[in-house]
């Protein structure tokens, strides 16, 4: 299994232009800071699942904007790199949906630990609500390292108080009908599943 996306310059310009547009005082923003899973890659723009979770949140009465801060190829250390671009959208909430590149790259765990309480506990400060999106590894990465990488996003939330999601792709990783060929990515029906599964987690941190 490859990196989760190579990192594309459009995507990153994309990504960018994005988190650093300027924002109306009365807007209300939730980013959703992540990967290639994230920006959608293999599907059209609207189809991701942060912008299916902005049309459900307008469906169900709530005005946010979501930002999809998500680059493809990208790590907890590209994530925590780029926290200058997300803060200038002043955001409300942010889903930081990182760290599956880190796995697949076998980058340590104290690492991925060290970058994610760096990204939520910024946030944090800056007044942002964080919902923290755990991630997993398939078997043949080895049940130690899985199992290690897996437990440091619980002890990340766990210390930081964030809200916490314990697997992003629960119900989608490793379901054929619900992935692209390449096994990895959500499809469109796996997209609207990822967004089922944040919904729940997502709605105790709306304000009306």
């Amino acid at each position: 299994m490859g990196l989760l996306g190579n990192t594309r310059p459009l995507l990153v310009a994309l990504a960018l232009l994005l988190a650093s547009a300027p924002v109306a005082a009365d807007d209300r923003v939730i980013v959703v800071l992540g990967d290639s899973l994230t920006a959608g890659l293999g599907v059209a723009p609207e189809e991701a699942y942060p912008a299916l979770l902005e049309g459900r949140l307008r469906r169900a009465g709530f005005a946010y904007r979501v930002v999809n801060a998500g680059v493809s190829g990208d790590t907890s250390a590209g994530g925590l790199r780029r926290l200058d671009w997300v803060l200038r959208t002043r955001p409300e909430i942010v889903i930081v949906a990182l760290g599956a590149n880190d796995g697949l790259r076998g980058v340590p765990v104290d690492a991925l630990r060290d970058n994610l309480t760096a990204i939520v506990t910024r946030l944090q400060a800056s007044g942002a609500r964080v919902l923290l999106a755990g991630m997993r590894l398939p078997p043949n990465y080895g049940a130690a390292y899985a199992d290690a990488f897996a437990e440091t996003f619980r002890d990340v939330a766990r210390r930081t108080s964030a809200a916490f999601l314990p697997f992003l792709l629960e119900g989608v990783g490793g379901e054929p009908a619900l992935n692209q060929t390449d096994g990895i990515h959500p499809n469109v029906a796996g997209q609207r599943a990822v967004a089922d599964r944040i919904w729940p987690s997502l709605q105790p941190l709306l304000r009306r």
